[in-house]
């Protein structure tokens, strides 16, 4: 092979080699599209969305016989069900710095959550115990943990049977609010509740 052979080779390489780096770069650059998370009013605790809940994947039948094991057996049903399981998961109890003693409004949103229990007992709810950023981390899970319990009892005294309820704390790991100040931790020290069905 000649020099003006190699050279060309080279040549055509190199085109090729730049036209992928190109390519690589423009893919690299391209935005991805990120959902848009419903907004927490912070007064009640309540993720706003204008659209109500998708029910889960394969779900989306009315007439599907997993919710006739809900007692649903119309759309209408269906739709009432999906809005109050979704303000069922958006609204949180809230707690002061290093309590876990339910108040008054912690109350009246565990009574509403309870009437939601009764109206479909084929539902269980999982209750997370939150913390803020401040204090250790054991600190923080103990307190997260005793956060899900004071909800769980309560809903246990209120008659909803305790196989149907379970707890977890993440202590400080899962925030909804990211500043370093009273607002954000004020949020984060909360319990969630998440629905199985």
């Amino acid at each position: 092979m000649g020099r003006k052979t190699m050279k060309r080779g080279y040549t055509e390489l190199g085109g090729v080699f730049f036209i992928l780096m190109c390519l690589a770069i423009l893919s690299a650059c391209a935005k991805k599209q990120v959902p848009i998370q419903p907004e927490l009013n912070l007064g009640t605790g309540i993720r706003e969305s204008g659209a109500p809940a998708a029910p889960p994947a394969g779900l989306s039948d009315w007439n599907d016989p997993r919710w006739k094991e809900l007692g649903i057996y119309s759309e209408a049903e269906l739709n009432e069900f999906l809005e109050r399981a979704q303000s069922f998961e958006n609204e949180d109890l809230f707690f002061d710095y290093d309590a876990f003693v339910l108040n008054e409004d912690n109350r009246m949103v565990l009574d509403r959550k309870v009437d939601f229990l009764r109206r479909y007992p084929a539902v269980s709810v999982t209750v997370e115990g939150h913390c803020d950023e401040r204090g250790t981390n054991e600190y923080n899970l103990a307190l997260g943990e005793q956060r899900a319990n004071s909800a769980w009892q309560y809903l246990v005294n209120s008659g909803i049977d305790p196989d149907r309820l379970s707890m977890i704390s993440y202590g400080e790991e899962r925030p909804i609010a990211f500043g370093h100040d009273d607002a954000s931790w004020a949020v984060n020290r909360r319990a969630h509740f998440v629905l199985h069905y």
